[in-house]
């Protein structure tokens, strides 16, 4: 009976130890985060020891990534549109009661439409900027009061996209180029309590960082390659590790600014 009481007592400890440690732990929520950059940024935060809420409309994608990631650490899946005002208010409560606090908001979900422009229908252009530019806009909107208390990063994933195109992306580079200027927007709204920032990929692979489902290795001629300055296509990690740097204390001076990481392409003159 002693053995048994002293097992309890241990076994309480041991979960009292656990909770306490959550307890001091940052929490990043991400939307997107269930493939692509944005899981790539879950495996990030929980390397850096966060709390991590994976917010994705595809629950196969999102129960998969907590399912890869759960060994890492504390990581939890919450079903989100964010294109619905009452979907996104929904989950960050409940993120909130969850874990008590919230310090870092990824905003990463998008989606891409591509087709011509006299053949693109309004619903498809809104479900664009729905998912792309208002969803940012309703994370931050209800994220803020919470990040406020905490002193929390926003950071905004946009494109490269904001500032050059291909043919037929016209919702596309539209609410990537909302999204820049939503970025300083807020920086200016909501600072000093709150720092506000913005990432444009380039040309990032991301093929095997899809569900298991729809994965496959990722296919790049050197033609691919050569054309990048740096060398290579970037990879999910390059975003990730931008992240990193963006969320440190040590870097809050920055704040309103969008950071192009291309591989250097956007800054190369193509002549044919």
């Amino acid at each position: 009976m002693t053995l048994i009481v002293e097992t309890v007592k241990e076994a309480n400890k041991q979960e009292q130890a656990e909770d306490n440690k959550l307890a001091g732990q940052k929490v990043a929520l991400v939307t997107g985060g269930g493939q692509g950059i944005g899981r790539a940024i879950v495996q990030k935060f929980l390397r850096l020891h966060y709390s991590v809420v994976v917010a994705d409309i595809d629950k196969e994608a999102g129960a998969e990534t907590v399912a890869l990631y759960q060994s890492l650490g504390n990581v939890v899946y919450f079903p989100l549109d964010v294109r619905e005002e009452s979907s996104v208010k929904f989950v960050i409560d409940n993120v909130v009661a969850t874990f008590d606090h919230l310090d870092v908001l990824v905003n990463d979900a998008a989606i891409n439409i591509i087709k011509p422009v006299t053949e693109l229908t309004l619903d498809e252009w809104n479900n664009v900027i729905g998912t792309n530019l208002t969803g940012p806009f309703l994370c931050a909107k209800f994220a803020a009061p919470h990040l406020q208390a905490s002193h929390g990063v926003i950071i905004n994933i946009a494109s490269t996209r904001a500032f050059q195109s291909e043919p037929n992306t016209e919702a596309y580079s539209a609410s990537k180029g909302g999204i820049v200027s939503l970025t300083h927007a807020l920086a200016i709204s909501l600072g000093p309590d709150i720092r506000v920032t913005c990432i444009s990929p380039g040309w990032i692979e991301v093929s095997d960082w899809k569900k298991a489902s729809v994965a496959k290795p990722p296919s790049q001629s050197e033609a691919d390659r050569r054309q990048h300055p740096a060398g290579r296509v970037g990879i999910p990690d390059d975003i990730a590790n931008l992240v990193e740097f963006l969320v440190n204390p040590a870097n809050s001076f920055i704040t309103g600014a969008n950071f192009i990481v291309d591989g250097g392409i956007t800054r190369k003159m193509i002549y044919v």
